[in-house]
């Protein structure tokens, strides 16, 4: 077994060492890098590509670059994009068929030969995203196939966080801004007076092997306190957290809470949140033929809770109204999760509350139905004890 704890630490020039020995071995690297005005993921050719020089700012509604003195590669939050856009694709084709010309069905499978990635700035809240994602599309009876070939080698490269952001609530979920599990590299990017390197640790034997191709030297005692530092002060300093009670329960106990209304009232149902979620998974298939009707195409493509006919049955949608799907979706994410996959399905990244057109904040939105639930049985028990203290008479 490759012993995780082995560090190591790379200079820039190290770093594009990386990306292009990845590359050579006929990997598709993918990693941030900046356009249209955000940190985006798209495929590198060199660790020059990275967003170098640059941070964000974020808030409810609210995503900004800005530009950095320190030329930090790793400082800025979640993008609009997670990576299951690689590994779960926003639409993909399932199979074709034709009709031969003696009438009959010719149907050919349509999963072409997955890319072999490595991705590189896996933040750590996206790490259990994806070990999420791994659970629900090839963890039970009905697996994913084309997810589960792109998930299959995928080299993971994390970047543990140590700038978080205004939106980021991870360690109010369970996790942090330390990679704890699930990567082949870890970097832990630090800029003091002795200059700009990673540290490295090592969580696979793949990890091990790709390392080994790399300039780098052992890792000093002062680079690998200021890593822990770095990561151990972003803990500290988390933009929003959750209300420190079980989320599952909260949620159950809600279902009819008049915030509901009031959270309904703002939602546009427009579907932001559970696109740039980077666990939602819920898709549905499209049938399409040409005018001949002699060739026919079936793909899948991502779908969203929020959309009105996502719980379409004859005679219309089950839950018609805004009130209905947003909280489905919160119900599904922060509960009803654990009853199908045994864990939360918010990993505490932010996305959803920085990509929201009109800032709603699923932390404000669980907060308030704690307050509202807290309320309602103070009530309840207020009402109770005249009658407790008559039957003690």
């Amino acid at each position: 077994m490759t012993d995780s704890h082995t560090t190591a630490v790379l200079d820039r020039n190290g770093l594009d060492a990386l990306v292009k020995h990845l590359a050579g071995q006929g990997r598709t690297v993918v990693g941030p890098t900046v356009r249209d005005g955000a940190v985006v993921l798209a495929e590198l050719a060199s660790a020059d590509q990275l967003p170098f020089g640059w941070g964000t700012e974020v808030e409810a509604g609210r995503y900004r670059l800005v530009p950095r003195e320190d030329g930090a590669a790793f400082t800025h939050t979640a993008g609009p994009q997670s990576w299951k856009t690689f590994l779960h694709p926003q639409r993909e084709k399932l199979w074709s068929a034709d009709r031969t010309a003696d009438g009959q069905l010719s149907v050919v499978e349509e999963r072409p030969d997955p890319a072999s990635y490595a991705f590189l700035g896996v933040r750590p809240c996206d790490l259990r995203a994806i070990a999420i994602q791994d659970k629900v599309l090839t963890g039970g009876r009905f697996k994913d196939s084309g997810y589960a070939a792109r998930r299959t080698g995928a080299f993971l490269i994390a970047a543990e966080c140590t700038e978080p952001g205004a939106t980021c609530f991870c360690v109010s979920m369970g996790g942090g801004p330390a990679a704890d599990a699930g990567f082949d590299l870890a970097l832990t990017e630090v800029v003091d007076d002795t200059g700009h390197r990673f540290l490295v640790r090592v969580g696979s034997e793949a990890g091990e092997e790709v390392l080994s191709h790399v300039p780098h030297r052992p890792a000093d005692t002062g680079t690998r306190t200021a890593a822990r530092e770095a990561v151990d002060g972003a803990r500290e300093r988390m933009g929003r957290s959750m209300p420190p009670v079980s989320l599952r329960t909260l949620m159950g106990e809600s279902l009819e809470a008049d915030r509901w209304d009031e959270v309904a009232a703002r939602c546009l149902t427009c579907g932001n949140c559970t696109m740039v979620c980077p666990t939602c998974f819920c898709t549905t298939s499209e049938d399409v033929t040409d005018l001949t009707g002699d060739h026919a195409e079936r793909w899948q493509h991502w779908e969203s809770c929020f959309d009105l006919d996502f719980s379409y049955l004859h005679g219309g949608p089950v839950r018609s109204s805004p009130r209905s799907r947003y909280r489905q979706w919160l119900t599904h994410k922060l509960s009803t999760w654990y009853d199908q996959f045994g864990s939360s399905g918010c990993v505490g990244c932010g996305r959803c509350v920085t990509w929201c057109p009109v800032g709603i904040d699923i932390t404000e939105e669980a907060s308030a139905l704690h307050d509202e639930l807290e309320a309602r049985l103070r009530h309840q028990d207020h009402k109770e004890r005249p009658e407790q203290r008559e039957t003690k008479r």
